[in-house]
């Protein structure tokens, strides 16, 4: 997690994960990359002039944005970039030259991102990237660091692969990883290949020398409510799920898009990666 990527639109959410990916750098020593796609829509909001008035602007904002990521960040390289496009497709694609990154957004929830990021664009940034997204509702602040970081398990190969990215985070917080195994057909092969899955996922945990603790939930109903009264009760401020697949739209259009709506903590959405090991 070397570079992170900060989607900026200017908004008090995208400010507000601005600071979260500098206290994530502050950590780590990553570099951090202040990303502002201009388009149509962002001008609305900013500037009403001319062109170069415009871009003029926003350099000055992104310019103080800078002062404050480095004033908190020391150790940070900080750099702002300015993208012409649609914000989607720039961030990720952006993200993607990028070696080892991470973008992180803030978003409004059931309304997506505010007007400059208008309806479902954060779901498409995170259906679109082919790198991890850190996704944060508004009003969820940075005031703590993270403690205890979720990662659900089912009975899929590819729901490991997270597991990874979960142990980057808690080595750089020295926070402790929850395993939590969730059943939902409740019948005996899904469970048996659900424990077999935190077997390997304790396994990675143990090589990683990092603190986690392994429970199994059988639920009814939607498997996102089921993740967030879950991760309510436990006090995570951190969830690392996973993109399924690229083809699963069911699971892209249900789970996701209710986790992204009502998740009350920092959300980490990892991209399949059929290429991945995910053996010890």
């Amino acid at each position: 997690m070397k570079n992170i990527i900060v989607g900026i639109d200017f908004s008090e959410n995208s400010i507000n994960a601005m600071r979260h990916a500098t206290a994530i750098a502050l950590k780590n020593n990553a570099n951090l990359h202040l990303v502002w796609v201009k388009t149509p829509g962002v001008a609305k909001g900013l500037v009403k002039n001319n062109e170069s008035e415009f871009i003029k602007k926003a350099n000055e904002q992104l310019r103080n944005f800078i002062k404050i990521c480095k004033s908190e960040a020391i150790n940070s390289e900080v750099q702002s970039v300015i993208l012409e496009g649609i914000p989607y497709l720039e961030i990720p694609k952006y993200a993607a030259n990028l070696k080892d990154s991470t973008i992180v957004i803030g978003t409004h929830g059931v309304s997506g991102f505010v007007e400059t990021f208008a309806g479902s664009n954060a779901f498409k940034i995170v259906t679109a990237s082919k790198v991890p997204v850190l996704v944060l509702r508004e009003n969820i602040k940075i005031n703590r660091d993270l403690i205890e970081i979720l990662v659900p398990i089912d009975d899929s190969f590819e729901t490991l692969q997270k597991v990874r990215l979960a142990i980057d985070f808690a080595k750089i917080f020295s926070a402790k990883i929850c395993l939590a195994g969730f059943s939902t057909k409740g019948n005996k092969q899904e469970k048996y290949i659900v424990s077999i899955q935190l077997n390997h996922a304790e396994a990675m945990c143990q090589e990683a020398n990092v603190r986690y603790c392994t429970v199994k939930q059988d639920f009814k109903g939607f498997i996102a409510n089921a993740i967030v009264s879950f991760a309510s009760e436990k006090d995570v401020n951190l969830m690392c799920i996973m993109r399924e697949t690229d083809s699963d739209e069911v699971w892209l259009k249900s789970t996701t898009q209710q986790l992204l709506n009502s998740s009350p903590m920092p959300l980490v959405i990892f991209p399949n990666q059929k290429t991945l090991s995910v053996s010890k």
